[in-house]
Protein backbone atom coordinates (compact mmCIF):
# COMPACT_ATOMS: atom_id res chain seq x y z
CA UNK A 1 0.00 0.00 0.00
CA UNK A 2 1.03 3.51 -0.60
CA UNK A 3 -0.93 5.31 1.68
CA UNK A 4 -3.83 5.44 3.52
CA UNK A 5 -7.61 4.02 2.13
CA UNK A 6 -10.23 6.56 1.44
CA UNK A 7 -11.97 4.64 3.96
CA UNK A 8 -9.40 5.31 6.55
CA UNK A 9 -9.01 9.08 6.02
CA UNK A 10 -12.83 8.95 6.24
CA UNK A 11 -13.10 7.72 9.29
CA UNK A 12 -10.20 9.92 10.60
CA UNK A 13 -12.23 12.68 8.91
CA UNK A 14 -15.44 11.66 11.26
CA UNK A 15 -13.53 11.27 14.16
CA UNK A 16 -12.01 14.83 14.24
CA UNK A 17 -15.50 16.25 13.48
CA UNK A 18 -16.85 14.96 16.07
CA UNK A 19 -14.59 15.40 18.77
CA UNK A 20 -14.83 19.06 17.51
CA UNK A 21 -18.49 19.02 17.78
CA UNK A 22 -18.55 17.15 21.01
CA UNK A 23 -16.53 20.32 23.20
CA UNK A 24 -19.11 23.24 21.63
CA UNK A 25 -20.69 25.18 23.68
CA UNK A 26 -24.65 25.02 24.11
CA UNK A 27 -27.03 26.83 25.42
CA UNK A 28 -30.74 25.60 26.95
CA UNK A 29 -33.40 27.72 28.44
CA UNK A 30 -35.95 26.73 30.60
CA UNK A 31 -39.18 28.07 31.60
CA UNK A 32 -40.90 31.03 31.20
CA UNK A 33 -40.75 34.81 31.79
CA UNK A 34 -43.17 37.24 30.21
CA UNK A 35 -41.65 40.49 28.27
CA UNK A 36 -41.11 43.72 29.82
CA UNK A 37 -44.00 44.99 27.14
CA UNK A 38 -46.28 42.33 28.91
CA UNK A 39 -45.59 43.52 32.50
CA UNK A 40 -46.22 47.11 31.74
CA UNK A 41 -49.88 45.89 30.90
CA UNK A 42 -50.07 44.41 34.57
CA UNK A 43 -51.37 47.52 37.08
CA UNK A 44 -50.83 46.73 40.49
CA UNK A 45 -53.90 47.58 42.85
CA UNK A 46 -55.76 46.94 39.68
CA UNK A 47 -55.17 43.28 38.34
CA UNK A 48 -56.36 40.02 39.98
CA UNK A 49 -54.85 36.45 39.89
CA UNK A 50 -57.29 35.77 36.61
CA UNK A 51 -56.39 38.98 35.31
CA UNK A 52 -53.02 38.40 35.46
CA UNK A 53 -52.89 34.85 34.25
CA UNK A 54 -54.82 35.80 31.00
CA UNK A 55 -52.46 38.75 30.31
CA UNK A 56 -48.92 37.23 30.96
CA UNK A 57 -49.88 33.48 31.16
CA UNK A 58 -49.77 30.81 33.94
CA UNK A 59 -46.77 31.00 36.35
CA UNK A 60 -44.11 28.53 36.43
CA UNK A 61 -44.68 28.39 40.21
CA UNK A 62 -47.25 29.81 42.37
CA UNK A 63 -47.02 30.98 46.19
CA UNK A 64 -47.39 27.21 48.66
CA UNK A 65 -48.61 29.06 51.36
CA UNK A 66 -51.61 31.08 51.56
CA UNK A 67 -51.38 31.53 47.79
CA UNK A 68 -48.77 34.27 48.29
CA UNK A 69 -47.97 35.00 44.53
CA UNK A 70 -47.10 33.85 41.01
CA UNK A 71 -43.06 32.88 40.27
CA UNK A 72 -42.27 33.39 36.58
CA UNK A 73 -38.75 31.15 36.18
CA UNK A 74 -36.54 31.25 33.35
CA UNK A 75 -32.90 30.17 33.28
CA UNK A 76 -30.40 29.86 30.95
CA UNK A 77 -27.89 26.64 31.60
CA UNK A 78 -23.95 26.16 29.73
CA UNK A 79 -23.33 22.96 28.80
CA UNK A 80 -19.24 22.74 27.51
CA UNK A 81 -18.34 18.75 26.83
CA UNK A 82 -18.20 16.79 30.13
CA UNK A 83 -18.11 19.67 32.51
CA UNK A 84 -20.93 20.20 34.73
CA UNK A 85 -23.84 22.71 33.50
CA UNK A 86 -23.31 26.33 34.63
CA UNK A 87 -26.29 28.04 35.06
CA UNK A 88 -25.17 31.74 33.16
CA UNK A 89 -28.53 33.59 33.19
CA UNK A 90 -32.12 33.53 35.73
CA UNK A 91 -34.85 35.71 35.79
CA UNK A 92 -37.32 36.03 37.90
CA UNK A 93 -40.77 37.57 38.05
CA UNK A 94 -41.71 37.74 41.36
CA UNK A 95 -46.21 39.23 41.06
CA UNK A 96 -47.78 39.03 44.58
CA UNK A 97 -51.25 39.73 45.69
CA UNK A 98 -52.99 40.93 48.92
CA UNK A 99 -55.95 38.59 50.84
CA UNK A 100 -58.25 40.12 48.43
CA UNK A 101 -56.74 38.40 45.34
CA UNK A 102 -55.40 42.03 43.75
CA UNK A 103 -51.45 42.44 42.88
CA UNK A 104 -49.81 44.34 45.62
CA UNK A 105 -46.41 44.61 43.63
CA UNK A 106 -44.27 43.31 40.84
CA UNK A 107 -40.38 42.27 41.02
CA UNK A 108 -37.84 41.25 39.08
CA UNK A 109 -34.68 39.42 39.85
CA UNK A 110 -31.73 38.05 38.21
CA UNK A 111 -29.10 35.87 39.24
CA UNK A 112 -26.98 38.38 40.58
CA UNK A 113 -29.84 39.12 43.29
CA UNK A 114 -29.65 36.27 45.04
CA UNK A 115 -28.00 33.32 46.20
CA UNK A 116 -28.42 29.81 44.56
CA UNK A 117 -30.22 27.59 46.08
CA UNK A 118 -29.65 23.82 45.56
CA UNK A 119 -32.96 22.10 45.21
CA UNK A 120 -33.13 18.05 46.14
CA UNK A 121 -35.42 15.60 45.33
CA UNK A 122 -34.95 13.49 48.02
CA UNK A 123 -37.50 14.40 50.65
CA UNK A 124 -36.59 11.81 54.05
CA UNK A 125 -34.06 9.92 54.99
CA UNK A 126 -35.02 6.30 54.74
CA UNK A 127 -32.13 5.05 56.36
CA UNK A 128 -31.48 2.98 53.46
CA UNK A 129 -27.29 3.58 53.31
CA UNK A 130 -27.38 2.32 56.45
CA UNK A 131 -28.60 -1.30 56.18
CA UNK A 132 -29.09 -3.27 52.88
CA UNK A 133 -32.49 -4.35 51.78
CA UNK A 134 -32.08 -8.06 52.64
CA UNK A 135 -31.31 -6.72 56.66
CA UNK A 136 -34.28 -4.53 56.44
CA UNK A 137 -36.54 -7.14 55.26
CA UNK A 138 -35.28 -9.85 57.98
CA UNK A 139 -35.43 -6.87 60.57
CA UNK A 140 -39.11 -5.83 60.13
CA UNK A 141 -40.23 -9.95 60.42
CA UNK A 142 -42.89 -9.67 63.16
CA UNK A 143 -42.96 -6.09 63.40
CA UNK A 144 -46.65 -5.76 61.41
CA UNK A 145 -48.98 -4.25 63.61
CA UNK A 146 -52.78 -4.23 64.19
CA UNK A 147 -55.00 -1.69 62.12
CA UNK A 148 -55.92 1.29 64.66
CA UNK A 149 -59.44 0.58 65.88
CA UNK A 150 -60.08 4.34 65.55
CA UNK A 151 -59.03 4.53 62.58
CA UNK A 152 -61.64 5.94 59.62
CA UNK A 153 -60.37 3.97 56.98
CA UNK A 154 -62.49 0.95 55.32
CA UNK A 155 -60.22 -2.14 54.18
Amino acid sequence: MTGPTKGFKSAVLGVCLLAATACTTQYRNHGYVPTSQDLEEVVVGVDTRDSVAETIGTPSASGVLDEGGYYYVRSRVRHYGARKPKVVERRVVAVTFDQRGVVRNVAEYSLEDGQVVPLSRRVTDGGVEERGVLAQLLANIGNFGGFNSNSNTDF
